[in-house]
């Protein structure tokens, strides 16, 4: 296996005056192919890094609408090695997007901490964000992921100084910026002292940052693109794969709904231009 020179995530924040638009879908959501097809739209409709979910049955970080993707993933049997298949086929469709997956440690423990990262960079992803994993104890999984070229992004969330510098100092790739307490999902607006917050994190590292959590329209993609290098929309986005669900399924139906779902991420990727 030979790392990539340059991670994929590194050569997309290069240019910092571009703000970068990050879609989060759940891989096997409502079925592998869907989710296959849906990656290529995204990227069409100016998604410049997708974030894949690997479905968990106990996933703490999520609201409602994430929760119940990943119970039709994993109805389907999602696990790790389907990702990773997943990200390989889209690799070797022409997919030069960046593509991170998103994973709670517990599967990533099962699978095995070396034998996920050096698979991550043999199937061509450019980094993981693992939400249960706090940076006190998350030394095997970065000292594998060095090894293999691949990025654990951090999560920062509204918290003290101290927490918000220990974090940004050990940030790689970009630093996931959590809008808001609580878990994942649309919300009808952001804090007030949601500007402040990313100023506070852009001050603490030399990574690019992006938010997410709550950001679901593109009113709202706008309002806080001046304050960070990325904007991550994932309920939103699911909850629009949810309602075409049927139609997503059935391939006689399932070209006119992924030009519904890639329409939607237009108008929140456009925001961001």
């Amino acid at each position: 296996m030979t790392v990539a020179a340059v991670n994929r995530i590194d050569r997309l924040f290069e240019d910092r005056s571009r703000k970068r638009f990050i879609p989060f879908i759940t891989v096997g959501d409502p079925t592998l192919e869907a989710t296959y097809q849906l990656a290529h739209a995204m990227v069409e409709a100016g998604a410049d890094l997708i974030e894949l979910g690997i479905p968990y049955s106990d996933p703490l970080a999520d609201g409602p609408t994430i929760q119940r993707a990943s119970q039709r993933a994993l109805a389907n049997n999602i696990s790790i090695i389907d990702a990773l298949q997943l990200v390989k086929r889209l690799r070797d469709s022409g997919m030069e997007a960046s593509l991170v997956l998103f994973s709670y440690f517990n599967p990533v423990l099962q699978y095995g901490v070396e034998r996920f990262f050096a698979d991550l960079a043999t199937y061509g992803a450019d980094g993981v964000v693992i939400p249960d994993l706090p940076i006190e104890e998350n030394g095997p999984a970065v000292e594998a992921a060095k090894k293999n070229g691949i990025h654990v992004i951090s999560l920062v969330a509204p918290t003290s100084e101290s927490r918000i510098q220990t974090i940004g100092e050990q940030a790689t790739g970009f630093l996931y910026c959590v809008s808001s307490l609580g878990v994942t999902g649309a919300r009808a607006s952001l804090r007030e002292d949601l500007s402040d917050f990313l100023s506070r994190v852009k001050a603490s590292t030399k990574v690019p940052t992006a938010v997410g959590f709550g950001i679901s329209t593109p009113e709202q993609v706008k309002a806080v693109a001046p304050h960070t290098d990325g904007v991550i929309v994932g309920s939103a986005i699911v909850l629009e794969i949810e309602r075409h669900e049927e139609q997503l399924r059935d391939p006689a139906q399932s070209e006119e709904a992924v030009a519904k779902i890639k329409t939607f991420v237009q108008q929140l990727a456009s925001a961001l231009q």
